[in-house]
């Protein structure tokens, strides 16, 4: 199955969506001090801050961002969640359960396309972690010597949940070579599988490479949301994918997974390359 997908008729209240954008834009045009009173901390990467930075002269991507863990709840570090607007952090709640509940259905809905017992596709996530990064892509008049998001499938999450916030396009998937614009469509989902999804599903649900661009004129804004794997369970071909096949890759603990792709080099191997059985 080809990746990422616009999901339409997902029941999250439009209200819902347009306080979480609000909100979000009332933030990003916040000055830059008051962004740093929730700014990343070394070596984390909850907060206000770049995506993945791993080197001090690696290229830094034409964006601000924001990320925080929002379930399971016991892991919240509230030190990272907004208070300006006042309305943010419920507004994150809010949305947090409802994206848990879009993404249990599509789960479903994947275990029965891939003739697998839900209850096995589902233990893989129990608890259905989650973490929500919010993007804000400024315009640059020479947008074509910066790049917004570098290119990259999506390496510890299993399902991205992508609301476009305004209707500037940006967001641009590889497909048979070439990078293809994802259109916004007002009020959709862009449904992308992750790495670990492709693990699992043994191939047969691919991660997608994407990127995103910077308009030369216009502020671009987005918000992903993030289903993780459970931390103590294991990266590898679902048995009830398998069947008796050919196992594509191998496996490994979350913990053992997670580790590998913190402390990969951005020129190395990605970590689906690593865990492939040639």
């Amino acid at each position: 199955m080809f990746f990422p997908v616009k999901l339409i008729n997902h029941q999250v209240p439009d209200d819902l969506i347009e306080q979480l954008k609000s909100d979000m834009a009332d933030y990003f045009n916040l000055p830059l001090e008051e962004k740093k009173e929730f700014a990343q901390l070394p070596d984390g990467l909850q907060g206000y801050g770049q995506a993945f930075v791993v080197s001090e002269d690696q290229k830094l991507d034409w964006a601000d961002m924001h990320f925080v863990v929002t379930r399971p709840v016991h892991q919240r570090n509230m030190r990272f969640w907004p208070t300006r607007p006042p309305s943010f952090r419920g507004t994150l709640e809010r949305y947090s359960v409802e994206a848990k509940r879009v993404a249990s259905i599509l789960l479903a809905v994947m275990a029965e396309s891939l003739e697998v017992a839900e209850e096995e596709l589902m233990e893989a996530f129990e608890g259905m972690p989650q973490g929500i990064r919010m993007n804000y892509y400024p315009p640059c008049r020479e947008s074509g010597k910066v790049v917004g998001l570098s290119p990259h499938t999506d390496g510890v999450s299993s399902l991205t949940l992508l609301l476009q916030a305004n209707d500037v396009n940006g967001l641009q998937v590889k497909h048979e070579g070439l990078w293809v614009p994802v259109e916004p469509l007002p009020g959709a989902f862009i449904v992308n599988a992750g790495d670990i999804l492709e693990i699992l599903t043994n191939g047969k649900y691919k991660s997608g490479e994407h990127r995103a661009m910077i308009n030369p004129n216009k502020e671009r804004l987005s918000i992903a949301t993030f289903l993780f794997a459970k931390d103590d369970g294991q990266i590898g071909p679902l048995p009830g994918i398998m069947k008796g096949g050919k196992e594509n890759f191998i496996t490994w603990s979350y913990k053992e997974y997670q580790k590998s792709f913190y402390t990969s080099k951005l020129d190395g191997p990605s970590i689906l390359e690593k865990m492939k059985i040639n």
